[in-house]
């Protein structure tokens, strides 16, 4: 198997190094990330310049005191992580392996990306490009930024989505399947599968000026308005300590709208 990871808080994030760590079992890994943070950036994608990118090597662990052999790690790319996906996709990772993904794992997000978060993210939007070329793929995130130890929620991550992969190829459906992967942070006391949290956090904006007097913003959003999630929602389940897996699609039509339009005095066809 030839697993593609890419992900939205850049080339040397931890989240990411463990999952590329744990995917090798798996088989081949091709890793694909930009080169500086791009979190919060959606489906972002690069066309009106140029796109980017270098290859990023590493040192293995040395060993009496002589240091490690040298070995590429992956490549930054200056762009978004739809980007990364596409470029993963489409060329990177068939020059370097030969053959295109059959995996794509996108992640380990610093933080959550449940509910509303999931249209704002650059980790899901990672999944979601990938999956557009075609390719089974996973985001995964942890509701901590500093979990103990990344490595057994990457190996519990590379687990699931290796069964959903298997699965796939067992009954498959139209399209590539997608999947979006909550954490928690400590090992999960089970897997639900869960819906998208309903529940929106409000907007902070909070005003400021500049030392020459200019008025800026700094944004976010707050917590506190979220109030208690629901139990079979991603943000309820990864708060009682389960991992979350919700299926998604990008296919945001609402068929129930067609019905409503139909008592509209509309010049509709």
């Amino acid at each position: 198997m030839h697993v593609l990871v890419v992900n939205d808080d850049g080339i040397h994030s931890p989240g990411l190094t463990a999952l590329a760590t744990a995917a090798a079992k798996l088989g081949e890994v091709t890793v694909v990330a930009p080169a500086v943070e791009q979190s919060g950036v959606g489906l972002t994608i690069t066309y009106r310049h140029p796109l980017m990118y270098e290859e990023v090597h590493r040192r293995r662990e040395s060993r009496d005191g002589q240091p490690g052999e040298r070995y590429h790690y992956g490549y930054a790319v200056h762009g978004s992580p739809a980007d990364c996906a596409k470029l993963g996709v489409l060329e990177l990772g068939r020059q370097l392996r030969g053959t295109r993904p059959d995996l794509t794992l996108s992640g380990i997000n610093l933080g959550a990306n449940v509910g509303h978060g999931v249209l704002y993210s650059g980790t899901v939007a990672g999944a979601i490009e990938a999956a557009f070329h075609g390719v089974t793929s996973v985001a995964v995130s942890c509701v901590s930024r500093d979990p103990d130890d990344w490595a057994p929620l990457a190996e519990y991550a590379v687990d699931v989505a290796a069964r959903l992969y298997e699965a796939g190829r067992e009954r498959p459906t139209e399209g590539a399947a997608l999947w979006n992967l909550n954490l928690p942070a400590v090992a999960p006391r089970g897997l639900k599968a869960v819906r998208c949290s309903p529940t929106r956090r409000g907007d902070l904006l909070e005003r400021r000026d500049s030392p020459e007097g200019r008025p800026y913003y700094w944004t976010g959003m707050d917590p506190a308005t979220a109030g208690d999630p629901a139990p079979d929602t991603d943000a309820g389940a990864v708060a009682a300590g389960y991992a979350a897996l919700t299926p998604l699609r990008y296919d945001l039509t609402e068929p129930a709208g067609f019905a409503a339009l139909r008592d509209l005095d509309l010049p509709l066809d």
